[in-house]
């Protein structure tokens, strides 16, 4: 049988896992083709929107940070 600490942690833990669900944060669509790498500016080729996997990478964690 549970006591009320064991309830208490697993109530803790859901609100938990709530709470960082709730701040996450999908990172925003990239928009059309521009010339341009979005992250560091470099020429890309169409379709490309970005250099390499590392700058878009970069960009989309930025993304999610909001920033």
């Amino acid at each position: 049988m549970a006591d009320d600490a064991d309830l208490t942690d697993a109530r803790l833990e859901r609100e938990m896992a709530a709470m960082i669900e709730r701040v996450r944060v999908k990172p925003r669509e990239a928009g059309p083709y521009t010339g341009y790498c979005y992250w560091c500016g470099e020429n890309v080729h169409a379709p490309k929107r970005w250099c390499d996997a590392d700058c878009r990478d970069e960009w989309e964690r930025q993304q999610r940070r909001g920033a």
